[in-house]
């Protein structure tokens, strides 16, 4: 899917003082990311902190971003769990006006069988009326969507465009590029493997660091997409301690500790996450600095 290919972003929710949505901020992150170069925008994921927001609220910033992104780049929208038919009530009672693809994370806590998995997908994939990509994280979910499964679903499932693989496992990635339809697309859902992914045929990065430094991670993709990975491990080189700092006490914790060295939004969190410690914050505004001169 082209509307998937490039520098996507998973965006924080910014959080007030009192912990309700700071939706000013987060019309700031949004134009800062599309003024960036961004290609597209991914809301409540992980990084958007989306397993701590109530209906109400998901609907409300739904229809934020969609205002706010207003039709300038395609938009996806997080929307998974571990109760199958959960999610499907959500997607069936989303208003997904505005919206162009959804994201859907393997089954957490449950560890579902390689069947179990392809029944779950296949099922969000049935009832979406918009486009599905599957979200692999087994760091997090404790369950892994094998390249046996993820293919078996990108060929049986015409509405499974694509796959975020943030499993780490570069030859289980290599498998699904191998064995895929040619209109899947495989994204990398870490920042700091999107090189080899681009490189081994995969279409882009969802990125996380794109929140703060969204040209750099753009011109790194960009050169990436066009073979010129010289160019592009020179960017990866200088944002390497910085995206090393994104995950070191969590994610996003990083990231919007990042962001308020920016003055883009607050460094709020809701619990259980919680702000960097003070010493990783301090490493973090010298780690800007340094990209920041080069």
């Amino acid at each position: 899917m082209k509307k998937f290919k490039g520098t996507g972003v998973a965006i924080v929710t910014p959080f007030k003082n009192d912990s309700s949505i700071d939706f000013a901020a987060l019309g700031r992150v949004i134009n800062h990311i599309i003024n960036g170069g961004a290609n597209y925008i991914v809301a409540m994921g992980t990084t958007g902190e989306s397993v701590t927001l109530t209906k109400d609220e998901k609907k409300a910033l739904i229809s934020y971003v969609v205002e706010a992104i207003d039709n300038r780049v395609p938009l996806v929208v997080g929307i998974g769990g571990n109760n199958t038919q959960d999610v499907i009530n959500s997607v069936r009672h989303a208003n997904l006006t505005g919206v162009d693809g959804i994201l859907s994370v393997a089954p957490y806590y449950n560890k579902p069988s390689q069947r179990g998995l392809f029944q779950h997908f296949k099922a969000i994939a049935t009832c979406s009326p918009i486009p599905v990509i599957l979200y692999n994280v087994p760091g997090r979910t404790c369950s892994n969507i094998s390249s046996e499964t993820c293919l078996e679903l990108a060929h049986e499932c015409d509405n499974i465009v694509a796959v975020k693989e943030a499993s780490g496992d570069i030859s289980q990635i290599m498998r699904i590029m191998k064995g895929k339809p040619e209109n899947f697309s495989v994204i990398s859902g870490d920042d700091m493997i999107t090189i080899p992914v681009i490189a081994a045929g995969g279409s882009g990065v969802i990125s996380v660091l794109a929140n703060a430094f969204p040209a750099q991670c753009s011109e790194l993709v960009v050169h990436s997409l066009k073979n010129n990975f010289k160019s592009a491990r020179e960017i990866q080189f200088r944002l390497l301690e910085i995206i090393e700092l994104l995950f070191i006490e969590g994610n996003p914790s990083g990231v919007k500790a990042m962001l308020n060295i920016m003055n883009i939004c607050q460094n709020n969190l809701r619990l259980p996450l919680v702000p960097v410690s003070r010493t990783i914050y301090t490493r973090i505004q010298k780690a800007i600095d340094e990209v920041n001169k080069s």
